[in-house]
Protein backbone atom coordinates (compact mmCIF):
# COMPACT_ATOMS: atom_id res chain seq x y z
CA UNK A 1 0.00 0.00 0.00
CA UNK A 2 1.02 3.58 -1.06
CA UNK A 3 0.36 5.29 1.93
CA UNK A 4 4.08 6.42 2.84
CA UNK A 5 3.35 9.49 0.31
CA UNK A 6 2.87 12.29 2.24
CA UNK A 7 3.48 11.44 5.36
CA UNK A 8 4.90 13.72 7.40
CA UNK A 9 6.09 11.23 11.05
CA UNK A 10 5.38 11.32 14.13
CA UNK A 11 5.28 14.81 16.09
CA UNK A 12 8.56 15.03 18.61
CA UNK A 13 6.32 16.18 20.91
CA UNK A 14 4.21 13.34 21.57
CA UNK A 15 7.20 11.85 22.81
CA UNK A 16 7.65 14.65 25.38
CA UNK A 17 4.22 13.72 26.37
CA UNK A 18 5.06 10.13 26.75
CA UNK A 19 7.85 10.88 28.62
CA UNK A 20 5.88 12.40 31.46
CA UNK A 21 2.98 10.12 31.54
CA UNK A 22 4.98 7.29 32.29
CA UNK A 23 6.52 8.88 35.35
CA UNK A 24 3.48 10.32 36.26
CA UNK A 25 1.08 7.49 36.36
CA UNK A 26 1.49 4.02 36.95
CA UNK A 27 -0.85 1.03 35.69
CA UNK A 28 -3.78 0.12 37.54
CA UNK A 29 -4.04 -3.67 36.19
CA UNK A 30 -3.66 -6.04 33.83
CA UNK A 31 -6.88 -6.04 33.00
CA UNK A 32 -6.72 -1.74 31.84
CA UNK A 33 -3.87 -2.46 30.20
CA UNK A 34 -6.06 -5.42 27.53
CA UNK A 35 -8.92 -3.42 27.58
CA UNK A 36 -6.29 0.06 26.08
CA UNK A 37 -4.53 -2.61 23.91
CA UNK A 38 -8.12 -4.30 22.65
CA UNK A 39 -9.66 -1.04 21.16
CA UNK A 40 -9.02 -0.36 17.92
CA UNK A 41 -6.81 -3.07 17.82
CA UNK A 42 -3.81 -2.53 14.51
CA UNK A 43 -2.95 -5.45 12.17
CA UNK A 44 0.51 -6.62 12.97
CA UNK A 45 3.01 -5.15 11.28
CA UNK A 46 0.55 -2.12 10.40
CA UNK A 47 1.60 1.64 10.39
CA UNK A 48 -0.89 3.73 12.47
CA UNK A 49 -1.35 6.33 9.91
CA UNK A 50 -3.05 9.62 10.73
CA UNK A 51 -4.10 12.53 9.29
CA UNK A 52 -2.60 15.77 10.52
CA UNK A 53 -6.10 16.50 11.69
CA UNK A 54 -6.91 13.42 13.45
CA UNK A 55 -3.38 13.76 15.54
CA UNK A 56 -3.75 17.11 15.87
CA UNK A 57 -7.59 16.56 17.69
CA UNK A 58 -6.10 13.59 19.88
CA UNK A 59 -3.44 15.62 21.31
CA UNK A 60 -5.85 18.38 21.86
CA UNK A 61 -7.53 15.26 23.94
CA UNK A 62 -4.78 13.86 25.96
CA UNK A 63 -3.61 17.93 26.28
CA UNK A 64 -7.04 18.72 27.67
CA UNK A 65 -7.35 15.72 30.33
CA UNK A 66 -3.62 16.18 31.64
CA UNK A 67 -3.52 20.05 32.16
CA UNK A 68 -7.85 20.71 32.76
CA UNK A 69 -9.68 17.41 33.40
CA UNK A 70 -7.68 15.28 35.82
CA UNK A 71 -6.28 18.29 38.06
CA UNK A 72 -10.20 18.87 38.58
CA UNK A 73 -11.45 15.42 39.06
CA UNK A 74 -7.86 15.06 41.74
CA UNK A 75 -9.20 18.12 43.51
CA UNK A 76 -12.41 16.75 44.24
CA UNK A 77 -10.93 13.50 45.17
CA UNK A 78 -8.81 15.30 47.89
CA UNK A 79 -12.14 17.39 48.92
CA UNK A 80 -14.39 14.50 49.17
CA UNK A 81 -11.55 12.14 51.09
CA UNK A 82 -11.65 15.13 53.74
CA UNK A 83 -15.08 14.54 54.32
CA UNK A 84 -15.21 11.50 56.59
CA UNK A 85 -16.12 8.17 55.58
CA UNK A 86 -15.07 7.35 52.38
CA UNK A 87 -17.04 4.04 51.99
CA UNK A 88 -20.04 5.71 51.51
CA UNK A 89 -18.94 9.08 50.14
CA UNK A 90 -20.54 9.77 46.90
CA UNK A 91 -18.19 12.27 45.60
CA UNK A 92 -15.00 10.23 46.68
CA UNK A 93 -16.41 7.04 44.90
CA UNK A 94 -17.35 8.64 41.57
CA UNK A 95 -14.14 10.86 41.69
CA UNK A 96 -11.85 8.00 41.90
CA UNK A 97 -13.74 5.41 39.32
CA UNK A 98 -13.86 9.05 36.98
CA UNK A 99 -9.85 9.63 37.57
CA UNK A 100 -9.30 5.67 36.75
CA UNK A 101 -11.16 6.03 33.38
CA UNK A 102 -8.94 9.17 33.12
CA UNK A 103 -6.02 7.85 33.34
CA UNK A 104 -7.09 4.85 31.43
CA UNK A 105 -7.49 6.99 28.60
CA UNK A 106 -4.45 9.29 29.01
CA UNK A 107 -2.67 6.00 28.67
CA UNK A 108 -4.39 4.77 25.58
CA UNK A 109 -3.71 8.07 23.63
CA UNK A 110 -0.01 8.46 24.21
CA UNK A 111 0.56 5.10 23.21
CA UNK A 112 -1.07 5.63 20.11
CA UNK A 113 0.21 9.53 19.53
CA UNK A 114 3.61 7.85 19.85
CA UNK A 115 3.11 5.61 17.27
CA UNK A 116 1.10 7.86 14.92
CA UNK A 117 2.59 8.15 11.28
CA UNK A 118 1.18 11.04 10.11
CA UNK A 119 0.21 11.36 6.46
CA UNK A 120 -0.96 14.35 4.62
CA UNK A 121 -3.82 13.34 2.62
CA UNK A 122 -3.56 17.34 0.62
CA UNK A 123 -0.46 16.11 -1.57
CA UNK A 124 -2.91 13.93 -3.65
CA UNK A 125 -4.87 16.96 -4.04
CA UNK A 126 -6.22 16.90 -7.79
CA UNK A 127 -5.89 12.93 -8.78
CA UNK A 128 -7.67 10.23 -9.50
CA UNK A 129 -6.42 7.55 -7.55
CA UNK A 130 -7.10 6.30 -4.20
CA UNK A 131 -4.32 6.87 -1.00
CA UNK A 132 -4.96 7.13 2.45
CA UNK A 133 -7.09 10.20 2.78
CA UNK A 134 -8.98 10.03 0.02
CA UNK A 135 -12.88 10.83 -0.35
CA UNK A 136 -14.42 8.02 -2.99
CA UNK A 137 -17.58 7.92 -4.54
CA UNK A 138 -18.58 4.15 -5.85
CA UNK A 139 -21.26 1.91 -7.33
CA UNK A 140 -21.48 -1.37 -7.09
CA UNK A 141 -22.76 -4.46 -9.11
CA UNK A 142 -26.37 -3.67 -7.64
CA UNK A 143 -26.12 0.16 -8.55
CA UNK A 144 -26.23 1.24 -5.02
CA UNK A 145 -23.91 4.10 -4.39
CA UNK A 146 -21.95 4.93 -1.51
CA UNK A 147 -19.36 7.80 -0.28
CA UNK A 148 -16.41 7.54 2.35
CA UNK A 149 -13.63 8.61 3.39
CA UNK A 150 -10.26 6.36 3.89
CA UNK A 151 -8.54 7.53 7.80
CA UNK A 152 -6.95 6.83 10.31
CA UNK A 153 -7.83 3.75 12.95
CA UNK A 154 -8.21 6.41 15.70
CA UNK A 155 -9.87 8.97 13.82
CA UNK A 156 -12.33 7.56 11.39
CA UNK A 157 -15.90 7.97 12.43
CA UNK A 158 -18.59 5.64 11.10
CA UNK A 159 -21.60 7.67 11.48
CA UNK A 160 -19.81 10.16 9.35
CA UNK A 161 -18.88 8.26 6.43
CA UNK A 162 -15.23 7.41 7.42
CA UNK A 163 -13.93 3.84 7.42
CA UNK A 164 -10.32 2.69 8.96
CA UNK A 165 -7.57 2.54 5.78
CA UNK A 166 -6.94 -1.29 7.33
CA UNK A 167 -11.03 -2.33 6.55
CA UNK A 168 -11.90 -4.52 3.77
CA UNK A 169 -13.67 -1.74 1.94
CA UNK A 170 -10.87 0.26 2.02
CA UNK A 171 -8.21 -1.88 1.19
CA UNK A 172 -10.14 -2.91 -1.76
CA UNK A 173 -10.45 0.66 -3.07
CA UNK A 174 -7.10 1.60 -2.29
CA UNK A 175 -4.21 2.20 -5.09
CA UNK A 176 -7.46 1.88 -7.95
CA UNK A 177 -8.44 4.73 -10.31
CA UNK A 178 -11.15 6.55 -11.21
CA UNK A 179 -13.04 4.48 -13.41
CA UNK A 180 -11.51 1.02 -12.47
CA UNK A 181 -13.68 -1.92 -11.08
CA UNK A 182 -12.43 -3.87 -8.25
CA UNK A 183 -14.05 -6.95 -5.62
CA UNK A 184 -14.84 -6.85 -1.97
CA UNK A 185 -15.21 -9.94 -0.52
CA UNK A 186 -18.53 -9.77 1.80
CA UNK A 187 -20.45 -12.06 3.66
CA UNK A 188 -22.66 -12.58 0.95
CA UNK A 189 -20.27 -13.40 -1.39
CA UNK A 190 -17.92 -10.93 -4.29
CA UNK A 191 -19.09 -8.14 -5.01
CA UNK A 192 -18.17 -5.75 -8.03
CA UNK A 193 -17.10 -1.75 -7.09
CA UNK A 194 -16.68 0.91 -9.64
CA UNK A 195 -14.97 3.83 -8.66
CA UNK A 196 -16.79 7.02 -9.69
CA UNK A 197 -14.65 9.70 -8.09
CA UNK A 198 -11.87 10.82 -5.59
CA UNK A 199 -11.30 14.20 -4.03
CA UNK A 200 -8.86 15.31 -1.34
CA UNK A 201 -8.64 17.97 1.16
CA UNK A 202 -6.91 21.10 0.53
CA UNK A 203 -3.65 22.47 2.20
CA UNK A 204 -5.61 25.06 3.68
CA UNK A 205 -7.75 22.68 5.46
CA UNK A 206 -4.83 21.92 7.65
CA UNK A 207 -5.07 22.43 11.26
Amino acid sequence: MATNQGVVGSNPASRTIYTYMSKAFTRESDKDDEDEDSAASLPNGSKNYITPQGYAQMRKELLGLIDVERPKIVEIVHWAASNGDRSENGDYIYGKKRLREIDRRIRFLTKRLEIALVSDPSVHLGGDQVFFGATVSYEDQHGDSYTITILGIDEADSLKGQVSWVSPIAQALLKAHVGDVVKLQTPKGLLEIEVLNVTYPSPEDKP
